[in-house]
C-alpha cells in the first residue's frame, strides 16, 4: 500500500474553486454558495478499497471505489453527470481519470506530513485544495 489515507481532514485552502466550478457548468447561485463552505473529507482505507465522504454544510458527496477498477460515478449533487471513473496510484498519490461530457476530468490526492491536498482539473481549470488531518 503506497499510502496511508485513513482519517478525517478539514479544509484550510481552496484555490481557483469558481474557475473549477465554471468549467463544469455549475449555476452561479450554486457556485456562490458552494465557494464559500469548508469541507471536510473522512477516508476509510482498507487496502486498495476506498470509502470517502465529503461533507459540508450544504451538500454531502460520497465515492467509493476500488483502485484499478472503472466504475460509473454519478455526480449527484455537484454537477449531476455521469462519468466512467477509474482511480490509480502514482506513487503515493491517488489519481482519478473521469471520461465523460467534459475534457481533461479528474482528481489527484496526495499526503504531504499531515495535509491532504486534493488538485480537481475540468478543461483548462485546475482547483488546489488543501485539508489538515484532524484525526
Amino acid at each position: 500500500m503506497p499510502a496511508d489515507y485513513n482519517g478525517t481532514w478539514e479544509m484550510v485552502l481552496n484555490e481557483n474553486f469558481e474557475g473549477y466550478m465554471v468549467a463544469l457548468g455549475i449555476d452561479f447561485a450554486t457556485r456562490k454558495i458552494a465557494n464559500h463552505l469548508k469541507q471536510t473529507k473522512e477516508f476509510i482505507q482498507d487496502g486498495d478499497n476506498f470509502k470517502t465522504k465529503t461533507l459540508s454544510t450544504f451538500r454531502n458527496y460520497e465515492l467509493n471505489y476500488t483502485i484499478g477498477v472503472e466504475f460509473e460515478e454519478r455526480t449527484k449533487g455537484l454537477d449531476n453527470r455521469v462519468v466512467k471513473t477509474t482511480v490509480t496510484w502514482d506513487g503515493d498519490k491517488l489519481v482519478s481519470v473521469q471520461k465523460g461530457e467534459k475534457n481533461n476530468r479528474g482528481w489527484k490526492h496526495w499526503i504531504e506530513g499531515d495535509k491532504l491536498h486534493l488538485e480537481l482539473t475540468c478543461e483548462d481549470q485546475v482547483c488546489h485544495q488543501v485539508f489538515k488531518k484532524i484525526k
